[in-house]
């Protein structure tokens, strides 16, 4: 009796526990294509840099749906300085393009966060990194200083190249909000995104001047702030946790 009453217990738990395995495992879709807009902020070699705008678009493979690899291309316009408060007179505007790839990483992946709503909610903050190219494209800029300038008037031309490529390195720190369709799948994703993009040259702003003359010793950076919105679709994919 004692056999059969163990080995009825056995059976219960191994129901219990694949059961239980089942139910803590969810489906999504692989992949997600998206775009976004806001703001930028320069940071270069004139004094003080200028509020521009970005617009990008992405397309992401889900990892898990908490890791992603994917793509990221951008237009917009960076600009900085001022011809008249400007100590230099130097200004500039820069049309750019940029591709990069990346990878993000969000707190879902290592929360256990079916145990609070807190962390449930916060399950889509993350971080990421990546490797790309900037195509610079000044679409104005000063080279000679202005005959009316209080300090060297005429002086020029300041040195650097009205169009040039450099390499980018988009540091990220964002959230993802995540909506789910009418099936409960993760279908759609709000995202809010701070990327810091380091650039590696002097084609940022324009200007490459002599450090000798001129602070020049940091990257040429340009911060973007932005809101956008992501789509998923594609193959489905388990995933271990309940989403």
């Amino acid at each position: 009796m004692i056999p059969n009453l163990l080995k009825t217990i056995s059976v219960s738990l191994f129901f219990v526990l694949i059961t239980g395995s089942i139910f803590a495992q969810s489906n999504y879709f692989k992949l997600s294509y998206g775009f976004g807009v806001g703001a930028n902020r320069s940071y270069t070699d004139v004094v003080k840099g200028g509020t521009g705008y970005t617009a990008y678009g992405v397309f992401d493979v889900h990892v898990t749906p908490f890791v992603t690899a994917g793509l990221e291309a951008q237009y917009g316009m960076v600009q900085g300085g001022d011809i008249v408060t400007d100590p230099h007179n130097r200004q500039f505007i820069n049309k750019y393009t940029a591709v990069s790839a990346n990878v993000k990483f969000m707190l879902g992946e290592v929360l256990r966060y079916e145990r609070s709503d807190f962390l449930y909610n916060i399950r889509g903050l993350y971080v990421g990194i990546g490797v790309g190219v900037i195509n610079n494209k000044m679409d104005d800029i000063v080279r000679y200083k202005p005959s009316w300038a209080a300090y060297d008037p005429g002086f020029g031309p300041f040195p650097g190249k009205d169009k040039s490529l450099n390499l980018v390195t988009p540091v990220n720190l964002g959230f993802n909000y995540f909506i789910n369709d009418g099936y409960g799948y993760m279908r759609y994703i709000i995202n809010f995104n701070v990327q810091s993009n380091i650039t590696y040259g002097e084609g940022l702003d324009g200007y490459d001047d002599p450090s000798r003359n001129f602070e020049n010793y940091s990257p040429d950076i340009y911060n973007t702030y932005t809101i956008g919105f992501r789509y998923m679709f594609g193959n489905i994919k388990v995933y271990r946790k309940t989403l």
